[in-house]
């Protein structure tokens, strides 16, 4: 743990059942936590029963792991390897928590399937890694099926290997930053940071592990023949020359030296042929004993494979060789994580990865300890060093360190250190920056994130970005109603144990809101098996809307206290295109130097400078897609109003006057303000709830509409089934995006977009209509204006609304503009 530079911070991610589970297996096979005759099959990260009923990740897992490596490393003379490693989930429900994961790692193992090739999630976790300056290497999973259910020839699965790794390197260069600090992060098998293999199997290689074993023979050096075993390099068995082009008898270099002895030996051991594959591996000294050799069919096949090209030492090879250590990755990752001044004490100590500078730590989940409803803050210390009985600050998302007082700032100390080991804990007395760890008995303080310092000057790191929204609700209730505070505490802890769900309490309702339908049904069965432990009953799923507006307000709009001394007027537009999702990404947020931000408002979105300037607030929660902007010229006393106008704009746009639903895209201007120079008649009493009456006001006069979210579906099938699919997509308002047919195969990808009012039953009727043979992905990708007017009382937004306001126990009907509108 001393030896930063032998510390490798990492996360396994890709696109579900690509194999990340079976491939982590070898890992922990490799350095003693699981036999290696269990590598594949045992699933050792699969820590939860509904993880090993499903054959899914769920949770991430995080286990470290020690490797001592058979040369030493040259900068450290150290060849001992500590490996943490995170195990992430590849359905997309569960990317949330890949993002609290990325946010611990330096570097990632992006693990594609050949036969699939890259999909939906592969890109998106690929685009958060990006995000977060996390450097990836590749392993191509499943090459067996290439080989015996593809049964393709040598050059066609060059070919097919070839064009995934290309897909990869795309989305590298689209998403990732030519001048980046991490340097080239493209993908090439010649340097080393591709691998190839099967997971399920065991066995693996990249090209330096056949040219270890060509080098003598070829009296070559490693480098150069690894340079030979890729691209357009052809081999002459007879001449025994390397040619750049196909010449007649020569040979591609990988088919020739890698795929074709693999096949054999694949072919033979699998055939049950022992004194071939005997053969065949003494060529290449590798000799097997009568334990291997009394082995039957698959195990047999599998046993000399791992013998020969074990899957752990090719990953090992890429994670120790082609990933950052602490040292090197906080460098650069300090920029993107940190919130404060590059030049403070923390943002040094950052850095430079520095074990005696201040404690900076950032915890990114909350993991349910042995202990029946407390929790380990799990997080990576970033500087410093964390001991049990230190004395800390805890600093929640929102912090201000302007605040004298601020009430997302906690001071207690660190009663307890546990390293986290897949599904239990480790206890430790102190751990230095570089590394990941739990942090016991600060749960009380942390809901979901936090950052923790021992720095009086520390800001907070950046809260995470997620690549999903929890855009589908359910409501809960008890059967036996003694049980509602059980339920109450119960929802706390789902909270706290899973970084994307919200639990919230609207008109009396109790509604728990996830990613998806399966995201949904994970987290009730944990609320009403772990956390509350009671019988629970849930209502139908139903959808998250927005509301926002459409055009500019057709009049000022005014509204006057009960007191009729304080008079507000305000106007509503919609932001331009763009602006809200810039705001959600973080490219504009609150804590910008205001000029900057008006300035880069200007440029890229034509809002004036001197408005740009005046902006208030964003909302919800200070930090949602709205804009409330201070228009008014001259008025006396409007910085004393400005904190409850302010808390009136929070409340607005958090329930929306259609439905009480969150505003998105909204900007409000407060055009003028009649304000008594009493400041008896200047408290929030008068002020907030008359703010929130003429922001509402403002909206009903800006033609208000609906937002619905929309997912991006990716569907997989083969082309026979394609009418089952459009028709499914027709029926329920898809709108197609690409059709794409994969070279020399009857395999079809299907790409559009589908309200996820209409997602739900998705899944069993598409598989219903193509008889089980296609296969979706459903993931959040944006907001849509719901397409008829909710002010008309028959359209379709018209009737959401009214079943929304029914559900929240509010009268059916939108409030008429003339309860919020004052006359002179």
């Amino acid at each position: 743990m001393d030896h930063q530079k032998n510390i490798r911070n990492m996360v396994v991610i890709a696109h579900v059942d690509h194999g990340k589970t079976t491939l982590t297996d070898s890992l922990l096979a490799r350095a003693g936590y699981i036999p290696m005759d269990q590598a594949g099959d045992k699933m050792a990260t699969h820590t939860r029963e509904d993880e090993k009923q499903k054959g899914i990740t769920i949770k991430s897992t995080a286990i470290s792991l020690y490797y001592e490596m058979d040369e030493d490393d040259e900068q450290t003379g150290n060849n001992g390897y500590l490996i943490n490693l995170i195990d992430s989930p590849g359905h997309v429900d569960f990317s949330s928590e890949v993002t609290a994961a990325l946010r611990v790692t330096d570097g990632a193992m992006v693990v594609v399937d050949c036969v699939s090739g890259v999909c939906v999630q592969t890109e998106t976790v690929l685009r958060q890694a990006l995000t977060e300056y996390i450097k990836p290497v590749l392993m191509m999973n499943k090459l067996d099926r290439l080989i015996f259910e593809k049964q393709l020839s040598p050059e066609e699965i060059y070919l097919g290997l070839r064009k995934t790794i290309e897909d990869v390197n795309v989305i590298l260069s689209v998403y990732g930053d030519a001048s980046s600090p991490m340097g080239d992060i493209s993908l090439d098998p010649t340097i080393g940071n591709v691998a190839f293999g099967s997971g399920l199997h065991g066995w693996g290689f990249n090209l330096k592990t056949f040219a270890k074993m060509y080098a003598k023979k070829l009296s070559m050096s490693e480098e150069k023949i690894m340079k030979k075993l890729w691209g357009d390099n052809f081999f002459h068995p007879q001449t025994k020359k390397w040619s750049k082009t196909e010449t007649e008898g020569s040979v591609r270099g990988f088919n020739k030296f890698i795929i074709e002895p693999l096949v054999k030996v694949l072919q033979a051991s699998r055939d049950g042929d022992k004194e071939t594959t005997k053969t065949l591996v003494e060529k290449i000294g590798l000799t097997l004993n009568s334990t291997v050799m009394e082995k039957e069919g698959k195990d047999f096949m599998r046993t000399v494979m791992k013998k020969w090209v074990p899957a752990a030492d090719s990953m090992l090879d890429m994670i120790i060789h082609h990933l950052p250590s602490p040292v090197t990755a906080q460098k650069y990752r300090t920029e993107v994580l940190y919130e404060g001044p590059l030049d403070d004490e923390a943002a040094i100590a950052m850095k430079n990865c520095d074990p005696n500078g201040p404690l900076m730590m950032y915890v990114s989940k909350m993991v349910p300890a042995q202990d029946k409803g407390r929790f380990y803050a799990f997080g990576r210390v970033f500087s410093g060093t964390v001991s049990s009985g230190l004395d800390i600050r805890i600093l929640c998302p929102g912090y201000n360190p302007e605040k004298i007082k601020d009430p997302k700032l906690h001071k207690t100390s660190v009663p307890r250190l546990v390293v986290m080991m897949g599904g239990s804990a480790m206890g430790l007395h102190e751990v230095p920056c570089g590394n990941v760890v739990g942090l016991g008995g600060v749960d009380k303080f942390i809901v979901k994130t936090a950052t923790v310092t021992t720095y009086e000057q520390a800001h907070n790191m950046k809260v995470l970005k997620f690549s999903v929204s929890p855009v589908v609700r359910v409501a809960v209730d008890v059967v036996e109603p003694s049980d509602l505070p059980k339920l109450v505490e119960g929802m706390k802890r789902l909270a706290k144990a899973d970084t994307m769900v919200q639990c919230t309490v609207e008109s009396g309702q109790y509604i728990v809101s996830g990613a998806g339908e399966l995201h949904i049904d994970i987290c009730l069965n944990d609320l009403e098996t772990k956390y509350a432990s009671v019988p629970l009953k849930r209502s139908d799923p139903v959808v998250s809307y927005r509301e926002t507006v459409t055009e500019l307000s057709d009049r000022v709009c005014m509204s006057k206290s009960n007191s009729k001394l304080f008079r507000l007027s305000a106007t509503a537009q919609p932001l331009p295109a763009g602006l809200p999702e810039e705001i959600e990404e973080g490219k504009v947020t609150t804590v910008q130097d205001f000029k900057e931000r008006a300035r880069y408002l200007d440029d890229n979105f034509g809002i004036e400078s001197g408005l740009g300037r005046k902006i208030w607030c964003f909302g919800p929660e200070g930090s949602g897609p709205n804009l409330l902007v201070d228009g008014t010229k001259s008025v006396q006393y409007m910085q004393d109003i400005k904190d409850s106008v302010v808390a009136g704009f929070q409340w607005a746009s958090s329930e929306g006057v259609l439905c009480e639903e969150a505003m998105r895209g909204v900007r409000v201007d407060i055009v003028d303000a009649h304000i008594h120079s009493d400041p008896a008649h200047r408290r929030g009493g008068q002020i907030i709830p008359t703010s929130r009456r003429v922001f509402y006001a403002a909206m009903l006069t800006a033609k208000p509409r609906l937002m619905e979210p929309v997912y991006y579906v990716e569907v997989q099938c083969i082309d026979t089934v394609l009418g089952g699919v459009y028709n499914c997509l027709t029926r329920r308002r898809g709108e197609l995006v690409e059709e794409y047919h994969q070279p020399g195969t009857p395999m079809c990808t299907i790409k559009s977009y589908l309200p996820v009012s209409e997602s739900f039953g998705f899944t069993q009727e598409l598989r219903g209509q193509t008889g089980g043979q296609a296969f979706p992905t459903c993931m959040f990708d944006h907001w849509q204006l719901h397409p008829s007017d909710p002010l008309d009382p028959e359209s379709k937004a018209a009737s959401i609304v009214s079943e929304t306001r029914t559900r929240k126990g509010l009268p059916p009907k939108i409030p008429a503009l003339e309860n919020y509108l004052d006359k002179l």
